[in-house]
């Protein structure tokens, strides 16, 4: 465990918290956060249509590729840290162990906050599962139970970014991050993910996007600044304040 704050990016696949929380990761980093990247899967079967098209990969070599994909991004975004569970997608599944293991890397971390995945998503129920594993896995590690002597979990936000085809999800954000100082970061590691340049276009207008709304709604709380790049993020639990 650090003295520094941190926070706990959990992500389905290797590539999705490129796409969807890279400014983040970036940002925080640069405040002095050390963030730490979990990929429960490479999204080897399901997200590297591009090397099976090319065919001649296996399904390791295919991890592999994703794997150094995912490292190079994370580099590229000065992450602290990324793990990569190995757990395999289309279908993503946790056993007992593993939710053991995530549990254990969170209190590890002991997250100022986390973030996952929307809840719902019809399109790739390996994203809506994680946040779920996401979700039971917090509470395991403030559990006084398990692993008793160990420092247990406080009660960090889990913000779940935004998902693909948003207006499918019922996914609606409350929260609007400012990424235009990490903009660079965040699209270095984009252009890491070689396996799926078709998204590249999409996240990059979807991040302008959300720079229109954060510009909207910043009139107050944050003097309107001219945001040119943007993430959005739904939080779950209710945050505690002293006041508005």
């Amino acid at each position: 465990m650090t003295n520094k704050s941190t926070a706990l990016v959990i992500s389905a696949h290797a590539a999705d918290f490129v796409w969807r929380a890279g400014g983040a990761i970036a940002l925080h980093q640069q405040k002095g956060y050390e963030v730490t990247i979990a990929c429960l899967s490479y999204g080897e079967r399901g997200e590297s249509a591009k090397l099976w098209k090319q065919g001649g990969y296996t399904l390791e070599q295919v991890k592999a590729e994703r794997r150094k994909e995912a490292e190079a991004a994370a580099q590229a975004l000065d992450a602290h840290d990324i793990q990569f569970f190995d757990l395999g997608d289309y279908p993503l599944e946790m056993d007992r162990d593993a939710k053991f293991r995530l549990a254990d890397l969170i209190r590890k971390v002991q997250p100022k906050f986390m973030m996952s995945h929307s809840l719902y998503d019809p399109y790739n129920t390996d994203h809506s599962y994680a946040t779920k594993m996401a979700m039971e896995c917090r509470m395991i590690a403030q559990a006084w139970g398990h692993n008793p002597g160990e420092k247990v979990l406080g009660a960090p936000q889990l913000y779940l970014f935004e998902p693909h085809q948003t207006e499918q999800m019922g996914w609606k954000p409350d929260v609007f991050l400012d990424i235009t100082d990490v903009w660079d970061k965040k699209r270095a590691a984009i252009e890491c993910m070689q396996g799926q340049e078709h998204l590249w276009h999409y996240y990059t207008n979807q991040a302008e996007n959300r720079a229109n709304h954060f510009r909207r709604n910043s009139g107050g709380q944050a003097g309107g600044r001219n945001a040119k790049y943007a993430e959005g993020f739904q939080s779950i639990y209710p945050r505690t304040v002293d006041e508005l």
